[in-house]
């Protein structure tokens, strides 16, 4: 695990779900060799399986904006990256940064982080009350039906605004950029030509186009200075595994997610 409390002040830092991601999906894609910008950055190579704290993006990432993010799956007490200072926690190590704040993007900002939204998913679309809980945790939030579940380009226009928005910054402003990736979720069959149905290889043919979409985003916080990162799922999702589909239900392809964390160092280039 890294030492958070040794970046935080120092380092931007960026949380990307992959909304709806399946862990066997990730791994397979990766092995073939069909996510190669994410197998250059995980560490390893490869992506760390884990259970994530819920089977629905909203629930999901409740937890995770509480310092829950998806649990490596051996046994045993993980440290987590951030936690909010509670009594009685058994999961903050050293190398947890524990925030006195009710969320983690509250936290960040007390920490002098200007804090970024880019939506994907309808629980970011700002449309209805309850689409304005998660965004109106953050200082700037953007939700457009071209960064949605049904635009074949999301992924590149939300990259795109992420990009525009990073180099506005000053570089010496540390910046919390969370990005809801919403390719992966249904409808992901558009990724496949003449695919008529959503399958499990609809959804990797979103993977890998969600993949070619990123280098522009890592190319930005690279010139920004350092970078801590975290790629994870939220949850999976069922494509008829023992009569499932959907998700928010207790399938392992749902409470199984891919996870990844690894830090980007600054640009050295002129």
């Amino acid at each position: 695990m890294h030492d958070l409390n040794a970046m935080v002040g120092t380092h931007d830092l960026l949380f990307l779900t992959l909304d709806t991601l399946r862990y066997d999906v990730a791994r397979e894609e990766l092995e073939a060799g069909r996510t190669p910008t994410l197998a250059a950055l995980l560490p390893g190579g490869r992506w760390e399986e884990r259970h994530t704290p819920a089977s629905f993006t909203y629930a999901a990432h409740q937890a995770f904006f509480a310092g829950f993010l998806p649990t490596p799956v051996t046994p045993g007490r993980h440290a987590r990256p951030f936690a909010l200072r509670f009594e009685g926690s058994e999961t903050t190590g050293p190398g947890t940064c524990v925030l006195d704040a009710p969320d983690l993007v509250t936290g960040l900002a007390g920490r002098g982080y200007h804090t970024v939204c880019i939506g994907g998913t309808g629980f970011f679309n700002q449309r209805n009350p309850l689409g304005r809980v998660l965004p109106g945790l953050f200082s700037e939030a953007h939700w457009a039906p071209e960064l949605g579940v049904t635009d074949p380009r999301s992924t590149e226009n939300q990259a795109s605004l992420a990009v525009k928005i990073l180099g506005a910054l000053p570089r010496e402003q540390r910046v919390f950029l969370f990005i809801n990736v919403s390719a992966l979720h249904q409808p992901n069959r558009h990724y496949v030509p003449g695919a008529t149905e959503d399958s499990k290889a609809t959804h990797a043919a979103a993977l890998a186009y969600v993949d070619r979409q990123l280098p522009p985003l890592f190319q930005a916080l690279r010139r920004r200075g350092p970078a801590f990162c975290i790629v994870c799922s939220d949850h999976g999702t069922a494509y008829g595994e023992d009569g499932y589909t959907g998700h928010r239900l207790g399938h392992p392809v749902v409470w199984t997610v891919p996870y990844g964390e690894f830090v980007l160092p600054v640009d050295s280039a002129p």
